[in-house]
């Protein structure tokens, strides 16, 4: 027959149970995992945020790269784990916002498989050009482009990415037709840029800066809504004559169905490094602008980029791939 301490203990145990979550951020010192899937500027980022939680937290965190995929490989690994706080991933809104209309079964849902955190910041990507056009502006440039049957223009990293869609929307906007050549790596595009084989390159604006101030290619517009202060003489797409605004978002997820209360701690220990001057003069110089968001604030956003690139995907006539 149950007794009364019986019961008790029961219940005891059940509300251990629902607080373990809080329970093991707080009181667990093994490291925090932050999964990233891109490098370069992305990598550099993550590191930025395991700093930050370290410094909040007190307790160990480390930064895992798990390059590939689009970044589905952090992703998926991600979605598998505990929903204890223990592992994150760093991504771009791509794969969130993106992927579900570019990628044939993908082997995630969007929505239901992860848990936004905190919104960590954004940033554009540049149009350039290289001795092949010789453009001094972008109006020039879409004017070669235009005078050539085969004019092609190239992103990285590729498919899908908005670098892609904003070739895309540039395409669209100008009239001018042009086939897509997409390099898995920024770096590779702009040595072919460089060396005159390729006539224009859309990528993230800090790979491209160190070339375009030695003169070996030219950066003609970038994607945001206002000049980014790394090329302060570089005019925006729509100071160019072209309608098109665009930046690439990031954030930090954890696996589905985290308790609110441990998203909420993950979220202010995170958020500090967004108002730190030295750790904002750091995201500049790796060409990003703080975001500072909360996970329902980065929910919102997802949504209304999934809505915004469906219509995109559509008008564009993109196909979609396997994934």
């Amino acid at each position: 027959m149950t007794t009364r301490r019986t019961a008790l203990r029961g219940i005891a145990a059940g509300a251990a149970a629902a607080l373990a979550g809080p329970a093991v951020l707080a009181q667990d010192n093994t490291a925090i995992t932050v999964l990233v899937g891109a490098a370069s500027s992305m990598d550099a980022t993550a590191r930025l945020i395991a700093d930050q939680l370290r410094a909040s937290l007190g307790r160990p965190a480390v930064v895992m790269s798990k390059l590939g995929a689009g970044q589905r490989l952090a992703l998926g690994e991600c979605r598998r784990a505990a929903p204890d706080g223990r592992t994150l991933v760093f991504a771009t809104s791509g794969p969130f916002s993106v992927y579900p209309y570019i990628y044939n079964k993908l082997d995630y849902d969007p929505v239901a498989d992860f848990t936004p955190i905190a919104g960590i910041s954004y940033f554009d990507v540049a149009i350039a050009t290289g001795p092949m056009t010789g453009a001094a502006d972008l109006k020039s440039l879409m004017e070669w482009q235009r005078g050539k049957k085969d004019a092609v223009f190239a992103s990285a990293p590729g498919n899908g990415s908005l670098s892609h869609f904003v070739g895309l929307s540039t395409s669209l906007a100008t009239k001018v037709p042009m086939t897509h050549v997409a390099y898995k790596d920024s770096g590779v595009g702009i040595i072919d840029l460089a060396a005159g084989r390729l006539p224009m390159l859309i990528t993230g604006l800090q790979p491209l800066i160190e070339m375009h101030k030695a003169g070996k290619i030219r950066i003609l517009a970038v994607s945001g809504d206002v000049r980014s202060p790394l090329v302060p003489e570089v005019p925006t797409l729509k100071e160019a004559g072209v309608d098109v605004v665009s930046s690439t978002y990031t954030g930090v997820f954890g696996p589905p169905k985290m308790p609110a209360d441990l998203v909420k701690r993950l979220h202010d220990a995170i958020a500090p490094m967004l108002t730190n001057a030295a750790m904002k003069e750091k995201l500049a110089q790796l060409a990003m602008t703080p975001w500072p968001a909360n996970g329902q604030q980065l929910a919102a956003l997802l949504a209304d980029e999934r809505k915004r690139f469906e219509q995109l995907v559509q008008a564009s006539g993109y196909k979609k791939e396997d994934a």
